[in-house]
């Protein structure tokens, strides 16, 4: 896509990340990180969009998480633990320079990511934007105590298999075609078209599904096996969820792999919080209703501080 730039960040930790960018260096900076099984191309348009000076020039940055196409893939599972992904991140950011970022706008895997680094260095950012991406917290206590959820969340205990990336690419990707087409009852899947569906192909190909899949088989949130007693499954301390930079969600309450339920409590952990859920839109928000996102984060990028 014309205006963007692609490049390779090193990080001292030895972790490099490739990025997609737009907008002049020096300017005010917005970061964003995508989530499973996507990559940086998903936020071309709003690279675009925010870099161009009538909206507010930022240089707007979007990596590859770590085990995408083109970054670092640590062969060891462990290396995808949450911490590990948060300092990546983190160091990116100060990499950047400056103050820190004058957002942080992230989905799915990508949202996990930020509302750690949120909670662990808010003095990184100056704001955060959630997409359809859990908070930890109450992640965990919907995996505890919510039947429903854990229905919903079933998929990621077969991400999590060592045979994972090999189901994946089986029959042309057909498992993963099937994720970016479902997620939303009676889900409109249009905004799949050729061109982006290339870019998805192009990106399982050229990076390969164990990386990606590894974030499934490290995470101690997934919902709990059958053999495991209550107290056994994985709860987080409150005390670890704080957040206390500005916060947007914007929500597609039609997420099928995320239920409402996870925003029930919200507020206790983010106090500085604004969330606007979406009707019509699921899982794909980013995609779907491409026009209200931009709106909805052009307006709390420019409101004073709660």
């Amino acid at each position: 896509m014309t205006g963007i730039e692609q490049f390779d960040v090193a990080l001292p930790h030895g972790i490099t990340l490739a990025c997609r960018a737009a907008g002049q260096p020096g300017r005010p900076v917005l970061v964003f990180l995508h989530g499973f099984p996507q990559a940086a191309f998903v936020w071309d348009a709003m690279l675009l969009h925010w870099s161009e000076p009538k909206h507010g020039g930022y240089r707007c940055i979007a990596p590859n998480l770590r085990g995408y196409a083109g970054s670092s893939a640590p062969a060891d599972v462990q290396a995808y633990r949450p911490r590990h992904l948060v300092q990546d991140i983190s160091a990116l950011v100060r990499a950047l320079g400056g103050p820190g970022v004058a957002a942080l706008v992230a989905h799915d895997w990508g949202g996990a990511i930020a509302w750690n680094l949120a909670a662990q260095e808010p003095a990184l950012l100056q704001r955060l934007v959630i997409l359809n991406a859990p908070h930890p917290v109450l992640f965990a206590r919907e995996l505890a105590r919510s039947p429903a959820q854990q229905a919903a969340s079933a998929y990621m205990n077969f991400l999590a298999r060592p045979d994972a990336a090999q189901k994946l690419a089986e029959d042309d990707f057909r498992r993963l075609w099937a994720l970016l087409r479902g997620m939303g009852t009676d889900q409109d899947s249009s905004w799949l078209d050729a061109a982006l569906q290339a870019q998805h192909k192009a990106c399982w190909q050229g990076g390969g599904l164990t990386g990606p899949c590894a974030y499934y088989a490290a995470t101690p949130l997934r919902p709990p096996a059958e053999s495991q007693r209550p107290d056994e499954r994985p709860a987080l301390a409150p005390t670890l969820g704080r957040i206390e930079v500005p916060t947007l969600v914007i929500w597609g309450l039609r997420d099928q792999a995320l239920l409402p339920g996870l925003l029930e409590g919200l507020q206790e952990y983010v106090p500085r919080l604004q969330v606007h859920g979406v009707p019509d839109a699921s899982h794909w928000i980013v995609h779907e209703r491409s026009a209200l996102v931009i709106e909805q984060i052009t307006g709390f990028l420019q409101r004073q501080p709660l």
